[in-house]
């Protein structure tokens, strides 16, 4: 059985098809701009694959994951829909409904993009069997998604742990990036916050030690409070800040200081397998979104 998957990202939108194990068949790559001029061309995509001559060939629902902050409550008035983004042409957008209506209200799986990538490593990837994890990207902008029981965690709408306080690291003078919070974990530890307290981006810091400390320092606080707050069984950080492979152990070092013996745990006892980058080579949210379609036909 095929699949549609959409990794609705900021600047890009992926379209793929695959299949129930994982598989991409095929995939594309379009630019993020408006509603207007996107969305067509994914629509397009899609219209393909759902009226397929050969009906092996044809997808039999689409799994969605989405930038956001997006509404997951099924039984909400504006399920599906993309809320309050910094992207304001996007604001109030709904997805859901638009590609229900153009793809024959076929069954549409819906969840942020980060749980996507939480989903895609617990079903193929480095966290397949767990119950309970988390996965950060760190890029842009940070966002984490959470899975707990077995379930994929919203509650009254969906974590926002990018925007959980810091404490200012002694000596940091910058005021943090966040126009609404200044020094949370986005505010002091993202893509544009390394760049603008360095003055540089961060690939271009790579070899200077002063930079990865101070990141990993804030990026341990995050990690030691979802650790206390959510048990998880791993944690999986990806994103383009996480492609400085020096920060992980950086950051498990500090983690393990931070915590100072509190909890004592087989899994803290094994850091380097507990604080991991992402094992799927960047596909983990186009597979997640793939098994959003699996779980979106099943029910």
């Amino acid at each position: 059985m095929l699949y549609g998957a959409l990794e609705a990202g900021g600047t890009k939108m992926i379209c793929a098809v695959g299949n129930e194990s994982g598989q991409i068949l095929d995939q594309v790559s379009i630019k993020t701009s408006t509603p207007e001029e996107t969305m067509p061309e994914v629509i397009r995509y899609f219209r393909a694959r759902l009226d397929a001559e050969a009906e092996d060939d044809r997808i039999s629902a689409l799994g969605v994951a989405c930038f956001g902050p997006v509404d997951v409550r099924k039984h909400a008035k504006t399920y599906g829909n993309i809320l309050y983004t910094p992207k304001i042409p996007w604001r109030n957008y709904p997805m859901v409904k638009t590609l229900k209506e153009a793809l024959n209200d076929i069954p549409v799986g819906f969840d942020t993009d980060v749980n996507g990538s939480l989903l895609g490593e617990v079903t193929w990837g480095c966290a397949k069997g767990l119950t309970d994890a988390v996965y950060f990207t760190i890029g842009t902008g940070i966002g984490m998604g959470a899975m707990s029981g077995g379930n994929l965690v919203h509650g009254m709408l969906h974590p926002e742990a990018g925007h959980i306080a810091m404490s200012v690291v002694p000596g940091d003078s910058y005021a943090g990036h966040c126009p609404s919070h200044g020094a949370c974990f986005e505010g002091m530890a993202s893509g544009p916050a390394i760049q603008a307290r360095w003055g540089k981006p961060a690939k271009e810091l790579a070899d200077n030690p002063e930079v990865w400390e101070l990141e990993a320092k804030y990026i341990a606080q995050a990690m030691t409070a979802v650790t206390y707050m959510l048990s998880p069984q791993k944690i999986i950080l990806g994103g383009g800040v996480m492609e400085q492979s020096q920060l992980f152990p950086l950051v498990r070092k500090y983690v393990l200081e931070y915590i100072n013996n509190y909890i004592d745990t087989k899994e803290l006892r094994n850091i380097s397998s507990y604080i991991t980058p992402a094992a799927l080579n960047g596909n983990q949210g186009i597979m997640g979104a793939l098994k959003l379609a699996e779980m979106a036909a099943a029910e």
